[in-house]
């Protein structure tokens, strides 16, 4: 995958456009279509992602694990991102073969994603010589491995082929199809539940039917949205279009000369990089609380059910868990999965316009207005606790949840908001100050300042929910709200490089 081909010897990918033959330092101008399909995979790649999201808690408290414990296993994710994304990086900027240069990379997270999520929710069943919780954790690295070997080519295949000048229009695209596949991989399991009829209920070790088949059609989508980038989108050879010829003729670097130039480009990282880093830390570590702990906390603040249903200490002792309770875990976690897409499809909206306000009111304002929309929204959740049984009508079937559930529709707005900036403002804001030819391996040191804040949030949020909050998941949430305002508090500090207009 990485062999270094002299580029000289290769024809360019872009050969219906003549003036892609000529090193030129001007990217071309690219149709609404070309800028689709360079980003359409990211839909197939955040569908499988929004699986995970909604639906790991879940399923990793029913293979048992409990609160406290939830954070720790989760803390997979960031920890995978923090050593792939920078190495991916680094080794795309030094690729090119016939498939090209980020796409070797996009292939292969997709196909290795594709195989943890046929593998995780079978835990229960394949995990023959080590216990199913295990054995889901390893398939949870497997697939945050593969994800983040997806997603940072995908970042630096954007700022490849697209000029400066489309470059917010660019992202604003790609964040609309991760939030479109976000809205129905989050949605999926309760569809198949309510539409198909597929039990949602879970038995001891075991993982609920509706959430293995939406795994297992999860990773078929993801594969052919993977391959759709692959094959529809040819990559700028280096030393065309602004891009930089492959430094072939650099001796082999040690191991300790790699990790020394590598810490030598920290170091020396662009300021605004620095200054981003700290409006990352305190989003990303809203978003990990989010992601972890949503579930729980609806399931007790909205539904009622007590934390002891969620430590597998007391489920042991008592042997079977009642149906009641088992239910209103189940209902809970499907409607994790509709408001996770309620938030998604609230970011896809507010992606189409975002551009469009960045050039109004510039980045930084709509960068920290949107992450105080999020904070909003996180804090508003403790005053949507009200039980009364109400019918539901979501179009495709209709549904009996507490008031308070459906009340949760508000709030995923301001998360909405906020996650659309989120995963389109800061790369817009950094692109310009990056060096061409290291912008993989920026990128990938980038992924630095979303990784860190999980790691300390999976560290910390679990002590706390236990020390201080009584296993109260509510109260984590509140603390993601607070953490969300101050990052956009801190996006004041940014100093952005000024460019030329971006349209």
């Amino acid at each position: 995958m990485g062999n270094q081909i002299n580029p000289s010897s290769q024809p360019n990918p872009n050969s219906q456009n003549p003036s892609s033959q000529q090193n030129t330092q001007q990217k071309p101008r690219l149709s609404f279509w070309q800028i689709w399909n360079v980003s359409f995979g990211f839909l197939g790649v955040q569908f499988g992602f929004a699986l995970q999201n909604a639906n790991a808690s879940r399923i990793l408290s029913d293979l048992g694990a409990d609160l406290h414990s939830l954070s720790l296993f989760w803390l997979v994710a960031p920890i995978m991102g923090l050593i792939i994304q920078p190495i991916v990086g680094a080794a795309s900027d030094k690729t090119w073969n016939r498939v090209g240069r980020r796409n070797p990379y996009i292939l292969a997270g997709g196909i290795a994603a594709a195989v943890g999520m046929l593998l995780m929710p079978n835990s229960g069943t394949l995990a023959s010589f080590i216990t199913p919780l295990f054995f889901g954790a390893m398939m949870l690295a497997l697939m945050d491995a593969s994800f983040n070997l997806a997603f940072q080519p995908f970042r630096a295949l954007v700022s490849d082929m697209v000029p400066a000048e489309q470059r917010n229009i660019g992202y604003s695209i790609q964040s609309f199809l991760i939030n479109i596949g976000a809205v129905f991989g989050s949605i999926l399991p309760f569809v198949l539940t309510n539409v198909i009829g597929l039990e949602n209920t879970a038995s001891t070790g075991q993982v609920a039917p509706s959430v293995i088949w939406a795994f297992y059609i999860g990773a078929s989508v993801m594969l052919g949205s993977v391959l759709w980038t692959v094959l529809r989108t040819k990559e700028y050879a280096p030393g065309t279009n602004g891009l930089a010829e492959l430094d072939l003729d650099k001796k082999q670097q040690t191991l300790v000369e790699k990790l020394a130039e590598f810490f030598s480009l920290v170091k020396t990282m662009p300021t605004t990089m620095k200054q981003l880093a700290i409006v990352q830390f305190f989003s990303w570590f809203a978003l990990f609380i989010m992601w972890v702990y949503t579930m729980p906390a609806i399931a007790q603040h909205i539904w009622g059910i007590d934390a002891k249903w969620f430590d597998p200490v007391y489920l042991e002792s008592i042997g079977t868990v009642p149906a009641n309770v088992a239910q209103a875990k189940g209902t809970a976690g499907d409607w994790v999965g509709i408001i996770f897409a309620a938030y998604a499809l609230f970011a896809a909206i507010a992606s189409l316009f975002m551009a469009k306000v960045a050039n109004k009111i510039g980045r930084k304002l709509t960068y920290s207005i949107s992450l105080l929309a999020g904070g909003v929204g996180f804090l508003s959740i403790m005053f949507m606790q009200n039980p009364e049984l109400i019918l539901v009508n979501l179009a495709i079937t209709t549904i009996e949840v507490p008031q308070g559930a459906v009340s949760l529709f508000l709030p995923m707005v301001g998360v909405g908001i906020a996650w659309a900036a989120i995963l389109a403002m800061p790369y817009s804001i950094l692109a310009g100050s990056l060096p061409v030819k290291q912008t993989g391996v920026y990128m990938g040191i980038f992924n630095f300042t979303i990784a860190a804040p999980q790691i300390v949030s999976g560290i910390l949020t679990g002590w706390l929910l236990t020390a201080l909050f009584d296993n109260q998941a509510i109260y984590i949430i509140m603390l993601a709200g607070v953490s969300m305002i101050l990052a956009a508090i801190s996006v004041y500090f940014v100093k952005e490089k000024a460019e030329q207009p971006i349209i």
